[in-house]
């Protein structure tokens, strides 16, 4: 009995494993599974991944990647760019760095405070973490797998020139949807999604 192959589904912040039924009529010759995270820090959830990716390898030939906002960096910071035959990134979060201090600055905390202070909460209710930046400094992103961009052009969390140096950089391909968000969820955007995933399967 020959293996299956599988599309694995990596959500966002606020998402949900169920969002990957909605990619079950692309793939119908495929199993489908939405990985649901236990870990929101990048060096524990790195090894939760990395795990729950090899143990599916043992059961699927090929594994095909979607993956959502920063479900895209949870999976490029995990190693598992041998295991994964080709990916497709929904604004997808490529420079953590950049995009954390991008946040310090419109809160106005400098480095060395939220060094001294280790967490910051903001005014928009995340936390920013010392940790976390020093961690993502220190494990620059190395993504090699096969992938395709879907970017909203009024993307507020990663800009359209971090976007298009990390493709370039890779020699990926990016979709850029004229006024679409960082979330696509309107009726308009997800048939952009939509037409995007059908225009893109080999």
């Amino acid at each position: 009995m020959n293996k299956m192959d599988l599309v694995l589904y990596i959500h966002g912040k606020g998402g949900s494993p169920s969002e990957s039924e909605h990619y079950k009529k692309f793939f119908q010759d495929c199993d489908i599974i939405g990985f649901d995270y236990k870990n929101f820090m990048p060096y524990e959830n790195a090894k939760e991944i990395n795990q729950a990716v090899k143990n599916l390898k043992n059961h699927y030939e090929k594994i095909i990647l979607i993956a959502n906002s920063i479900g895209a960096f949870y999976a490029m910071n995990a190693d598992i760019a041998d295991e994964i035959l080709k990916a497709y990134f929904i604004s997808p979060v490529v420079n953590m760095e950049k995009l954390i201090k991008n946040l310090m600055a419109f809160e106005n905390i400098s480095e060395d405070e939220l060094k001294n202070e280790k967490i910051i909460e903001t005014s928009f209710g995340e936390n920013l973490s010392w940790e976390y930046l020093s961690y993502v400094r220190a494990h620059p992103l190395k993504w090699s797998v096969p992938t395709k961009i879907l970017y909203g052009e009024k993307d507020n969390l990663t800009s359209i020139e971090t976007i298009i140096e990390f493709a370039e950089k890779n020699n990926f391909e990016v979709t850029i949807m004229e006024n679409g968000e960082h979330w696509f969820h309107t009726e308009a955007q997800m048939k952009f999604l939509d037409n995007w995933i059908i225009n893109n399967k080999d």
